[in-house]
């Protein structure tokens, strides 16, 4: 993952000259008020394609973090939750715009979203760097600091008011290894993590819930330290190695490129001669939980590799 820390403002890399003034509606920076405070909204909305126009202006008036997500990435549903813990603990100094990439891809094209989860800021109607990846609690704490500093170097200061709010809804207590499944994945442990939810699959089998969490974190683990250039390299000049074509498999799937992972192990099994496709037929079904048995990626490679089996 890119370290985490704001960088320069992306002109050049980004484009979103094509995205302003989408919509005829006023746009929030609009109805801000003369204290530089942007009207009442919620800390955390959904953005799309056609109303980023809005988006982009609210920005002039307070930072504007975007969450580059899709509903298959399990990285990205370890980090909403982070992200959205702490637009709410800043207090209306940072609003977070939701993007899902597979509903907007010109968003997902112009923000050049190879790998997600893709967080980046709108700092004045700039977009400015932030971090892929799941990044732990503390890092992105540091990483929202970093950005309000940023923005107030560019006259950037107004807030969202929060207003009063309806007493929060008490979320049930995670079961105890799944707290501490949890608790190791903000502290970067993947390998804590995977035990903890090894152990509540030994007292529950059919717990649907620790099945993926560590489909999930065996990934992350599996790709943390992973040089992407070295992997692609050593994949390329071996195509029948198995561990080279799992690592780029496994590093697709973490940014995003599910049908590429799927593409390249389905040749791979295909390949081999069956008395050395156990491996690949593993990670494969590991993969398909990752990404969720009902997506239709998975639905077509399931397909194809019962062809190939039968």
């Amino acid at each position: 993952m890119s370290t985490p820390a704001p960088g320069a403002v992306m002109r050049g890399a980004v484009d979103l000259s094509s995205l302003r003034g989408r919509s005829d509606a006023p746009t929030p920076a609009a109805q801000a008020s003369a204290s530089g405070s942007a009207p009442a909204l919620p800390l955390v909305f959904d953005a799309t394609d056609a109303d980023f126009g809005q988006v982009l202006e609210l920005s002039r008036t307070v930072p504007v973090v975007v969450d580059l997500w899709a509903e298959w990435c399990g990285p990205c549903k370890q980090l909403s939750p982070i992200l959205e813990k702490l637009i709410a603990e800043f207090g209306g100094r940072l609003v977070l715009a939701k993007v899902d990439v597979d509903a907007n891809p010109q968003l997902a094209q112009s923000f050049r979203a190879q790998s997600i989860p893709l967080v980046v800021a709108l700092v004045a109607g700039q977009p400015v760097q932030m971090f892929t990846g799941a990044v732990p609690e503390q890092q992105v704490r540091e990483v929202f600091t970093q950005l309000l500093q940023l923005a107030a170097q560019h006259g950037v200061t107004g807030t969202v008011p929060t207003g009063p709010t309806e007493a929060p809804v008490e979320e049930p207590p995670l079961p105890p290894l799944h707290q501490e499944a949890f608790d190791a994945i903000e502290r970067g442990d993947y390998s804590a993590a995977a035990s903890a939810y090894e152990r509540a699959l030994a007292e529950r089998p059919k717990d649907e819930d620790a099945k993926a969490g560590l489909a999930q974190v065996r990934l992350l683990g599996r790709v943390q330290d992973v040089d992407l250039s070295a992997a692609r390299s050593a994949a390329a000049s071996a195509p029948l190695d198995i561990p080279a074509q799992l690592t780029v498999a496994d590093l697709d799937v973490a940014g995003g490129h599910v049908d590429d992972a799927f593409g390249r192990l389905l040749e791979l099994f295909a390949a081999l001669d069956p008395d050395h496709r156990a491996p690949v037929r593993e990670r494969l079904l590991e993969l398909f939980g990752v990404v969720g048995d009902a997506d239709p990626r998975v639905l077509r490679a399931r397909g194809r590799l019962a062809s190939l089996l039968f």
